[in-house]
């Protein structure tokens, strides 16, 4: 049967999304792009050879202090106790004098990098890190600070990073998810709006896997039937595709429709290859005892079986709610959050490294802001020992897929309090992150409610000096 144009991209839930490919594929798309739309997630080449291949971002849900891990600032020890002279920032919460890190600071490898206690391990990987001192964001509160990092924009409801660089590159194993993201205990705020899909087909939203879980059908929810064997089950979709195919002859194209229908053939072709991938108990004992035999440690050892097996983006979140969110005892609390952290990091960069996968995997830490360099302040005046949000200035790290190692970039005012060299805002990091996989941030657009959108709306610049 002929069909115009118009009806396939209709008929196959893309609409619009075709103007966005074309941008992938020099402005025109071939018979072999059409077939891509019909294989959203078939693996694809960017416009321009990336370094990196696939992403990982430790998402340190919360808010980690910079000035306690890897921005050092010994004017706050001179200060310790008094007003800061340059005055207050404007925060969410009353703060008072200045409170100097519990935590030294020590010079690590070559490039000399300095970082705190908290992080030894990841220290001891200094080489490796480009370290930006210089980050912003616009809001000091956890949700539009969250969608901001995730998706662009505070405000209203966008695709995530993660969504746009599947829907960029596909995935390179049509058995797993291209993006997943892993959360020990539960949700963190806002939720699965952190890594939506917003106006992309549905097919691009991350996967989310509750990672506390050891056994396999408990972190993989109703991938296995109990009742119907494989072949049972490929007869069963079959005949589920010609009814979804005389529905959508009947109604038309339904984004979300065809969302559900592509997630229940992955949901199938996910029951052998997600059983192995999510097995840590096939790897060596020594490589256990590498990552740590613990959540963050069983956690991070999964997402590098799944970057072996080509899922493209992973964000592995901290925990439930806000886990790095310290208003109070930040000594013990950071050095808590941090302990769970340093060892699986430090393992992953290691391993990466070792098996020549950290050339093209690009590996992303860092929370929604910073930390006040100023103690928080209860309600009776009286201090905490903590510290209040800072969206002003904080301090995020790269590494591997074309990042340029022992690098700091930026700078804090000598309390830690506002970005002051090289202001990076998360428009700048996204516009570097799709960059390093092939993209120009500004030709990357999906057509959507008659205009062109991207990543980086209408601002961001590549952090040129931070890669190799």
């Amino acid at each position: 049967m002929d069909i115009s144009r118009s009806q396939f991209l209709r008929r196959w839930g893309m609409g619009m999304g075709l103007v966005g490919l074309q941008a992938l594929f020099g402005g025109s798309a071939s018979q072999a792009d059409m077939g891509k739309v019909i294989r959203p997630l078939a693996s694809r080449r960017p416009p321009f050879p990336g370094r990196a291949k696939r992403v990982i971002h430790f998402f340190l849900n919360g808010g980690p202090s910079h000035v306690d891990t890897f921005d050092p600032k010994p004017a706050l020890q001179v200060y310790a106790g008094k007003s800061l002279p340059s005055g207050h920032r404007r925060t969410e919460r009353k703060t008072g004098a200045a409170l100097p890190s519990p935590f030294p600071f020590r010079a690590y490898g070559q490039s000399g990098i300095e970082v705190s206690d908290l992080f030894p391990r990841i220290g001891a990987c200094a080489d490796d890190l480009a370290v930006i001192r210089s980050m912003k964001v616009e809001l000091p509160n956890h949700e539009p600070s969250l969608m901001l990092m995730n998706c662009g924009d505070s405000v209203l409801s966008r695709p995530s990073v993660g969504s746009w660089v599947t829907y960029g590159l596909g995935a390179e194993n049509q058995n797993l998810p291209a993006f997943i993201a892993m959360c020990p205990g539960g949700y963190p705020i806002k939720d699965a709006q952190n890594w939506q899909a917003g106006f992309l087909p549905g097919i691009f939203q991350g996967t989310f896997i509750d990672s506390q879980h050891t056994e396999i059908d408990k972190m993989l929810e109703n991938i296995r039937s109990d009742v119907a064997s494989p072949e049972d089950q490929r007869e069963q979709l079959d005949f589920l595709a010609e009814l979804n195919e005389s529905h959508r002859r009947a109604r038309g194209a339904d984004p979300q429709f065809e969302a559900r229908i592509q997630t229940f053939e992955l949901a199938y072709r996910m029951q052998m290859e997600a059983t192995d991938a999510f097995d840590v108990g096939r790897e060596p004992e020594d490589m256990q005892d590498l990552y740590g035999r613990h959540v963050h440690g069983r956690q991070t050892l999964i997402a590098r079986r799944l970057l072996e097996r080509g899922v493209r983006y992973i964000q592995l979140w901290h925990g439930k709610g806000q886990p790095w969110d310290h208003h109070d005892n930040i000594e013990e609390n950071h050095a808590k959050t941090a302990g769970e952290l340093d060892q699986p990091v430090a393992a992953l960069l290691i391993d990466l490294k070792q098996r020549g996968m950290l050339d093209d995997t690009l590996v992303i830490f860092g929370g929604e802001f910073g930390r006040t360099p100023t103690v928080e302040l209860g309600e009776s005046g009286k201090s905490k020992h903590g510290r209040d949000h800072n969206p002003y200035g904080f301090t995020m790290w790269l590494a591997g897929g074309g990042v340029r190692g022992g690098t700091v970039y930026g700078r804090t005012d000598e309390f830690g309090f506002s970005a002051e060299e090289n202001p990076t805002d998360v428009h700048d990091l996204h516009a570097t992150i799709l960059h390093l996989l092939g993209f120009d941030h500004e030709e990357f657009t999906y057509r959507y409610a008659g205009r062109d959108f991207r990543l980086t709306d209408v601002g961001g610049r590549v952090l040129h000096d931070v890669l190799a």
